[in-house]
């Protein structure tokens, strides 16, 4: 070899030094990818950041004064309003035109059906009494036992000044018409074995019985045996007789109660009969 030309790297040499070029390329071009993808990543993070900031936070990214301009505002819930009552009462159980039956309703423009029917069970009141008095069994028995609850719940002492009364005699009473207390013959609800009127064996009777505690304790327990007031103060208009405070009529305890716990006071109202004027 001439003695001026340069030392020559061997081939083997030549190789390592390739190798280590290449390696080194590839290690730097990862570097570069890195740097390049933190770079795009960061500016698109601070790009979400400006938008998420100006968002209203629902994802819709309007601002809060667009929201608030263009958002439809959306309704309070209501109350849960309570459920409406049902009313399971059964009108049509029992007949009101039947004279047999306890809800008749019988009045002027009501007469019954025969107009001279007489209850095939009437049986005597074993209460005291002014005149012997004869009604229907089950409202008898249900006299009984609203006189003995007087004595027993209020120390009260009750009588009966009248019950049962026939056709005939109710023609006898009605007269020419002019007591406008007295029913025709044939639309009396003594007629019908269910109405009584109550006095004091004190000798309180009719009138009386409106301030008497033996009235008083009527009108607030006579529903729980079965009995109305027939012919109260404030329906004169609706019953088409005066008031009568000692006149109950017996129409089962079913009835009574549903009429106490409902409000209503007259049997033409609670069946949605025509109300019967005073001068009929």
């Amino acid at each position: 070899m001439p003695a001026d030309e340069p030392d020559q790297p061997s081939e083997a040499v030549q190789r390592r030094r390739l190798t280590v070029a290449g390696i080194l390329s590839l290690v730097l071009v990862a570097i570069a990818a890195v740097v390049v993808g933190a770079v795009a990543g960061s500016a698109q993070g601070a790009t979400s950041g400006s938008h998420a900031s100006a968002s209203t936070g629902d994802g819709t990214g309007a601002t809060d004064a667009d929201q608030g301009a263009s958002a439809t505002p959306r309704p309070a819930p209501s109350e849960s309003s309570a459920p409406a009552a049902v009313d399971t009462f059964d009108k049509t159980a029992r007949s009101i035109d039947d004279p047999a039956s306890i809800w008749v309703v019988v009045n002027k423009l009501r007469p019954l059906n025969p107009q001279d029917f007489e209850p095939d069970d009437l049986v005597g009141v074993p209460v005291a009494h002014t005149w012997e008095p004869l009604m229907r069994q089950e409202a008898s028995d249900a006299v009984v036992a609203m006189f003995q609850a007087a004595t027993d719940e209020a120390g009260l002492y009750l009588a009966s000044n009248s019950a049962f009364r026939s056709y005939s005699t109710q023609v006898e009473l009605y007269g020419d018409g002019s007591d406008p207390t007295t029913a025709p013959p044939g639309a009396s609800e003594h007629q019908t074995g269910l109405a009584i009127d109550i006095g004091a064996e004190n000798g309180c009777t009719f009138e009386c019985l409106e301030t008497s505690p033996e009235g008083e304790w009527l009108r607030a327990n006579a529903y729980r045996f079965g009995f109305l007031l027939r012919y109260p103060a404030d329906k004169v208009d609706v019953t088409g007789y005066p008031h009568e405070a000692w006149h109950y009529r017996y129409i089962g305890v079913e009835l009574a109660t549903e009429m106490h716990d409902t409000g209503f006071t007259t049997l033409e109202e609670f069946f949605g009969l025509p109300a019967v004027p005073l001068s009929t």
